[in-house]
């Protein structure tokens, strides 16, 4: 296919079929390793390039030494890239070429003498439990679409799930009777969360609503034949996507007045310090979050450990 190099496509298809990468982030690394390709073919477009060229920064790609990526490094920095995205992008050059050495694609492996900058560690931003309270009544509960987006926003305080989860959920992920939800996370591992009282009330209405609605007539007879059928639609009746979360979240943001930064993965933070906050165990975060470690989910400790010594020293008398 014009404009495509054969080698990073194989490398993408494999995140998306052998490592269960998801659509979104096998897409991010096709884009670094798409900007990769261009510096590598010195300002020739690669979009409509003909055969030859691909070609060319193809066996560029094979041959790549530690000078060929410091080069897109130094490249990366004139463009004032931050250290983070730097940091992203090696880490995709990383993967990508310890997958094609291991198919024997390129001889050696470039990045083996590539260290990856130092970063500022940066702590996940919560919101306080009164803001969360805010923005989850800001839907109107008493149209169909407005309780969907209220049945969304107390499903991702209530369980800490990924956006993407969320759009994935089918009606048959929902169990009524234990009150939980079977999620897919990364790498297709799978989880069952719990739903508080409010997230459960809330999907129960949204869906009370949805069945009698008109607009929804197509859906609710395919439901009763399809086990896959969306848990969170749109207007059309089809799958609700992770961006039209984002947008909806925003909607509700600006209603409220509350910080347009604010993000889906916000709520996803605010879940975990809210728990760890009130006594929650660090095990029980690391399987409600879904986190392979223990240690990614370690960062919220610190996040709390920050707000009991604010507390500290706005309420004890000699502590400043």
């Amino acid at each position: 296919m014009a404009g495509h190099i054969p080698l990073t496509e194989q490398f993408v298809e494999y995140l998306r079929s052998e490592r269960h990468f998801s659509p979104y982030t096998a897409r991010c690394y096709g884009a670094d390793l798409r900007q990769y390709a261009e510096y590598l073919a010195e300002g020739e477009v690669l979009e409509h390039a003909e055969t030859a060229l691909i070609e060319q920064v193809q066996q560029r790609i094979r041959t790549a030494d530690a000078m060929t990526i410091r080069g897109f490094l130094a490249h990366l920095d004139a463009f004032g890239y931050s250290p983070a995205t730097t940091a992203r992008k090696i880490a995709t050059l990383r993967s990508f070429y310890k997958w094609a050495q291991s198919r024997s694609l390129c001889e050696v492996n470039p990045m083996l003498l590539i260290r990856t900058p130092k970063q500022a560690k940066r702590l996940p931003k919560a919101i306080a439990v009164e803001h969360v309270e805010k923005l989850l009544s800001a839907p109107d509960p008493h149209e169909t679409l407005g309780a969907r987006d209220r049945a969304i926003l107390e499903t991702l305080y209530s369980t800490g799930v990924r956006v993407s989860e969320l759009a994935d959920l089918n009606r048959s992920d929902l169990e009524l009777e234990t009150q939980t939800l079977h999620v897919r996370g990364k790498g297709k591992k799978e989880r069952i969360v719990p739903l508080g009282s409010h997230a459960m009330a809330a999907i129960k209405h949204y869906l009370t609503l949805l069945e009698p609605d008109p607009r929804f007539r197509a859906l609710r007879e395919q439901s009763m034949m399809n086990p896959t059928v969306p848990l969170f639609v749109n207007k059309n009746g089809s799958r609700l996507s992770s961006r039209s979360v984002r947008r909806k979240l925003d909607k509700y943001l600006k209603q409220s007045g509350l910080d347009p930064a604010i993000s889906p993965h916000t709520l996803r933070h605010s879940f975990a310090t809210h728990l760890l906050d009130n006594g929650a165990d660090l095990r029980s975060v690391q399987e409600l979050l879904g986190h392979q470690s223990l240690s990614t989910t370690q960062i919220y400790t610190h996040l709390s450990s920050i707000r009991l010594r604010t507390a500290y020293d706005q309420a004890h008398p000699r502590a400043v």
